[in-house]
């Protein structure tokens, strides 16, 4: 197996990526919503994050959090959330002998895509991405459209039109 080094900066602010492990036709996060839900307020209570920017789509999520001073463990917090998540779903996924070993549930993917944020334009980027992605998969035509994303407040704080991303012909540089 591939030895995966992170590094940890305080305070930083960080794009994550991170998959269910059983990514085709699954829609367990939209389907299971409020759980995800009461899984991120159980973790930011414990262990304080901004949440910067955020989509949930069927088989995945994407989002930018910022850690408060003199904390840098992002890593832990996903290991809460994935657990705490976990624990309120049924549990009737398929659980390799591997996972079984590691007394682990079939639901998500061990690991997660981390990206630390450089500057402004790296964060506005990676926030127009978050917003962007519902259309980019197919499942709405405008992103307005996808209940599940914080577009919907960047709409109400101004920082976006309600019909931004509505031009067909639209296309996110510089992320792909």
């Amino acid at each position: 197996m591939t030895e995966y080094r992170r590094f940890y900066i305080p305070k930083a602010t960080w794009f994550f990526t991170v998959n269910l492990a059983e990514r085709k036709n699954n829609y367990l996060l939209v389907e299971k919503i409020n759980e995800l839900r009461e899984a991120f307020r159980y973790v930011k209570q414990r262990k304080p994050f901004q949440i910067n920017a955020i989509v949930i789509m069927p088989d995945h999520l994407h989002c930018i959090w910022t850690l408060p001073p003199g904390d840098s463990d992002y890593s832990m917090r996903w290991n809460l959330l994935k657990g705490c998540c976990s624990r309120k779903i049924s549990t009737d996924e398929r659980v390799s002998k591997s996972r079984q070993k590691r007394r682990e549930r079939g639901i998500w993917q061990r690991r997660f895509w981390a990206h630390l944020i450089e500057d402004q334009d790296d964060l506005n980027r990676h926030i127009d991405y978050i917003h962007w992605n519902p259309v980019k998969h197919g499942y709405v035509k405008r992103v307005m459209d996808w209940p599940y994303s914080s577009f919907h407040q960047f709409v109400k704080r101004g920082i976006y039109s309600n019909d931004w991303g509505s031009n067909e012909q639209y296309e996110i540089q510089g992320i792909e």
